[in-house]
């Protein structure tokens, strides 16, 4: 059953719409001004917006205009008035609505432009497949659950993700069976062609995967991007290695773009904060591994499984690919023991090596950062996290190494920061 948002200032006009429309079977919910429609649109995206121009707190082609720059014009609206003009009508049309019906409206008008605009929705499909390359721990269950949210919503997604936790599985499961994924990979695209994209994506999804990597010009493109998107029915997923508050108040995010992406801001937690799901993943990973590399199949032991779950995996899920690559191929027999683990992994929590070398076979950008978090862990850990003695000793303005440590994430166990 449709639902229809009717907007408008006269308790009458609501009142009789609402009669029309639930007679011909659709779900009406009412709002009598401005305020009360943005309410409504935040509570729950409708499939067409009834939307009177004028109204006494705000005119309904602001309220459009607000809409599409937000880029949550994703359903269509009809405006309607009393005391239209044509200029009004073009403006509203060039604003992104659907069409403009003119008060008072015959009953038949009102309902063919109805099934009008409704015809022209193009609804997608809310996900696509599972999430169960990222595990089946509750962690990754509420994950759907809030993606799936936020698809329903039409807004485009801020994953805070830390380097190979796997964005391109979220991005997969947002984008509709059939649809094309489009990963910005050069971020001049966003400056200069940011619509090719979107035609490039069309019906489906368009991935930016670091958007701390943006110049100032390629997070106005991404804010066009993310305007127009619903006029090719596309969904936008942006990632961030950090949290946008943060990244707003040092000024490496523009105030418009972090508007558009603080709606629907979702968390991909790291492998260490699930650990429930490392052991199915390794066995995974591991059984793909044997697969890949023409290896006959191999299992882990339950004591290297218990020794998975327990390493903290800075690297992720590409780290624990990596590991079942090497694994698969030292030519043994038989399932896995604790040794072949502690080998390739280094010392047990608490001791000096941390497993880097397992780095080395990733792709450069994640070994970079999983690279550079161990490393300054590290270095701190050995200078008493005293910030001026570990720059010195990276070779780092004091200033740049903080930024770095907040950026990563990084915190002192048990005390301040120096």
């Amino acid at each position: 059953m449709s639902e229809i948002l009717v907007v408008d200032d006269e308790p009458g006009i609501r009142e009789l719409m609402r009669e029309i429309l639930e007679e011909e079977g659709y779900e009406v919910r009412m709002a009598e001004n401005g305020t009360r429609a943005r309410a409504a649109l935040d509570d729950r995206v409708p499939d067409l917006v009834l939307l009177d121009i004028w109204m006494p707190d705000v005119d309904g082609v602001t309220l459009l205009k607000e809409w599409r720059t937000q880029g949550r014009l994703t359903m269509p609206v009809v405006m309607m008035s009393g005391h239209g003009t044509v200029h009004t009508a073009v403006e509203a049309t060039r604003l992104g609505a659907f069409d403009y019906l003119e008060k008072p409206i015959a009953y038949k008008q009102l309902l063919e432009t109805v099934k009008k605009a409704l015809a022209s929705r193009k609804a997608l499909p809310t996900t696509s497949g599972t999430l169960e390359e990222l595990g089946g721990g509750e962690r990754v269950k509420r994950l759907a659950q809030r993606l799936g949210l936020a698809a329903s919503a039409g807004l485009p997604v801020l994953l805070l993700a830390e380097a190979g936790t796997g964005e391109e599985v979220v991005a997969r499961f947002l984008t509709p069976p059939g649809a094309s994924l489009v990963r910005v990979d050069d971020s001049n695209e966003l400056a200069n062609h940011p619509t090719d994209l979107l035609a490039r994506a069309k019906g489906g999804l368009v991935l930016v995967p670091d958007v701390a990597a943006l110049s100032v010009m390629q997070q106005r493109g991404l804010i066009l991007l993310i305007a127009r998107r619903a006029e090719f029915a596309a969904r936008v997923v942006v990632v961030s290695r950090e949290d946008p508050a943060r990244a707003l108040k040092e000024g490496r995010m523009t105030p418009e773009l972090h508007e558009l992406l603080a709606h629907a801001v979702v968390d991909l937690p790291p492998l260490r904060d699930r650990r429930e799901d490392i052991s199915g993943l390794a066995a995974r990973a591991l059984e793909a591994a044997c697969l890949r590399l023409r290896q006959p199949p191999r299992k882990f032991s339950e004591e290297a499984l218990i020794r998975l779950a327990e390493h903290d995996w800075p690297g992720n899920l590409a780290e624990l690919e990596t590991l079942a690559g090497r694994i698969a191929l030292d030519g043994s027999a038989g399932p896995i023991p604790l040794e072949s683990i502690d080998a390739a992994l280094g010392p047990r929590p608490g001791k000096e090596k941390t497993g880097i070398d397992l780095m080395l076979d990733l792709p450069l950008k994640d070994a970079r950062d999983a690279f550079e978090k161990a490393y300054l862990e590290a270095l701190l850990a050995e200078c008493d996290w005293g910030m001026s003695r570990a720059a010195d000793r990276a070779g780092l303005d004091r200033t740049n190494l903080y930024r770095k440590v907040k950026q990563l994430g990084i915190e002192a166990p048990g005390k301040e920061k120096a």
